[in-house]
Parts: C-alpha cells; structure tokens; sequence
C-alpha cells in the first residue's frame, strides 16, 4: 500500500510532457487589386451630357460671318459660317468621313437630320449647307443652353448656344 502513494507521488515529479508549438498562422492571401472602376454611362438623355469644352468667337473671316468653337488656342471643333453668295449657313464639324454621312442636330425644339457635302468640306472637316432661312438654325440659335451634332464614327460634340450663332445666321439672311 505504500507503495500507491509513492508512486503518486512521484508522478507528480515528473517534468509535464511537452506541447508541440502550435503551427504559425498561414500567411494571409494578398488583396487582389481593386477592379478599374467601371466607365461613366453614357448619359441617357443629350441634353444631360457634359459640353464639349471650348467657348464661341465670333469673326469675319475671308468676308464671311464666321462663329469657330473650340478651346482657345487649339483648333476649333466646329464652326458656323454665312456663304451669302449661295444663301447657305455652312454647319462644320471637325473630322473626317468617305462619303456624305448624316450629320444629325439635336435641339430642345427637334432633331434634324441632314447629310454632309463632301465637297463643301476644307481636308479634317465634316460639313453641311443649310438655306439661310432653314427652321433647323432657328431651333440651333434658340435651343435652350445648348444643342448636339452627332456624326457617325465621330465623338458627338455638345455646344451651347450663344449669341454668336445667331449673329451668323442674321447676317446670312
């Protein structure tokens, strides 16, 4: 019986079993990188699209009544001229085309589709020749705040209206 004891004695001695460490903790996985954030929708309606940047100026150029929009001291991206000869307000846009392609203005009073003349053209533009009395420059000149040129296979530019347009067409009429 003496024994019993002893021997619970001296297992209580004895040095405790050793623990294994535990393992590290894994390595965290690297972030992937943020996705690109997603482009800005086109906007659903054009009169909610940002204007393309630039400012009109009004000039007589080669005795024609001339508005040029664009970014001051870069070449222009449109212009509205008066052919007085002719009766025409020549509507340019920046751009080019192989064959006469529609060249459509959105205003706040209509849409007017119309078709580009080549040959009224200078080399890097798009442009169309409308009757000095055309409703489609009146809805251009009156359009609320601005008005948009859309042409296939080319940014649409988004331009206000100014005076400086209706000072081209009144001297073309």
């Amino acid at each position: 019986m003496i024994l019993i004891p002893a021997a619970v004695a001296l297992s209580n001695c004895a040095a405790p079993r050793a623990v294994p460490p535990a393992p590290p903790p894994p390595a965290p996985a690297p972030r992937p990188a943020p996705a690109p954030r997603p482009a800005p929708a086109a906007p659903a309606e054009w009169r909610d699209a940002a204007q393309t940047p630039g400012t009109w100026l009004w000039t007589v150029s080669a005795g024609r009544s001339t508005a040029t929009f664009g970014v001051v001291g870069a070449a222009p991206v449109a212009t509205l001229a008066c052919d007085r000869a002719n009766g025409l307000v020549i509507l340019a846009r920046s751009g080019t085309v192989e064959a006469p392609s529609l060249i459509q203005i959105d205003t706040t009073t209509g849409s007017y589709p119309l078709i580009s003349e080549p040959a009224r053209a200078a080399p890097g533009w798009i442009a169309v020749g409308l009757a000095a009395r055309s409703p489609a420059l009146d809805a251009l000149a009156f359009s609320r705040g601005r008005f948009a040129v859309q042409t296939f296979g080319q940014p649409t530019l988004y331009l206000p209206s100014w005076p400086e347009l209706s000072r081209v067409i009144e001297d073309c009429r």
